[in-house]
């Protein structure tokens, strides 16, 4: 899926954001979906996921895990972002022992995904890849806010309230982990990846 593979940074901290999105094929396997996707998002909850939502419900900084399990819909996307590769491989080693048959997309560095993607016995069969900004980007906000923003995929995460969190921590108003909390309430889907969120708050915040 599209959105999110523009998450900017370096190699260093996009190590530790990965992101996953299961869904149905509209018109082809949406019945029964909802039943699956909660099961997916139960399996990632047992690997400590960072963040998790339903595209259509919002997020766990906004909604209850368990209420958005319980109201998913056939036609939704469900989406989680992990910290560590090693729980995604534990995922993925849960859904292939599940005979898991919807799609789910894992996103994050090629080369690292490919070789998790081998390790569980899958063959990586599409690689989609972001060819970055093009355009007037000297209009667009800094690379320490846009390493923030681009972790929501629909931009739901405005450019200003990044800078606002990042005064704020300057100031002793907020912490990082509070800062990248209020920040992740806007994102839908579940992925954006608080924990790296706060990391790149502090060293904004130190500059």
């Amino acid at each position: 899926m599209t959105h999110s593979l523009h998450r900017l940074g370096t190699r260093e901290n996009l190590s530790h954001d990965y992101p996953l999105i299961c869904m149905a094929a509209h018109g082809i396997n949406e019945e029964g979906a909802a039943a699956k996707m909660g099961r997916f998002l139960e399996i990632c909850q047992r690997h400590g996921p960072v963040n998790l939502g339903d595209m259509k419900q919002g997020n766990i900084f906004v909604h209850d895990a368990e209420d958005i399990i319980r109201n998913i819909t056939n036609t939704t996307l469900v989406q989680v972002v992990f910290d560590d590769l090693a729980k995604v491989e534990a995922v993925l080693r849960d859904l292939v022992a599940e005979n898991f048959d919807l799609s789910v997309v894992v996103s994050g560095l090629t080369d690292a995904t490919r070789e998790c993607c081998q390790k569980v016995g899958l063959e990586v069969h599409t690689v989609s890849q972001s060819l970055g900004i093009r355009g007037n980007i000297s209009r667009l906000p800094s690379r320490e806010v846009l390493e923030i923003t681009t972790m929501c995929g629909h931009g739901m995460t405005a450019s200003g309230l990044v800078e606002q969190m990042i005064d704020d921590i300057k100031k002793g108003r907020a912490t990082p982990e509070k800062a990248a909390e209020t920040l992740a309430k806007p994102c839908e889907c579940g992925i954006f990846n608080t924990t790296r969120a706060a990391t790149l708050l502090a060293a904004a915040a130190a500059q």
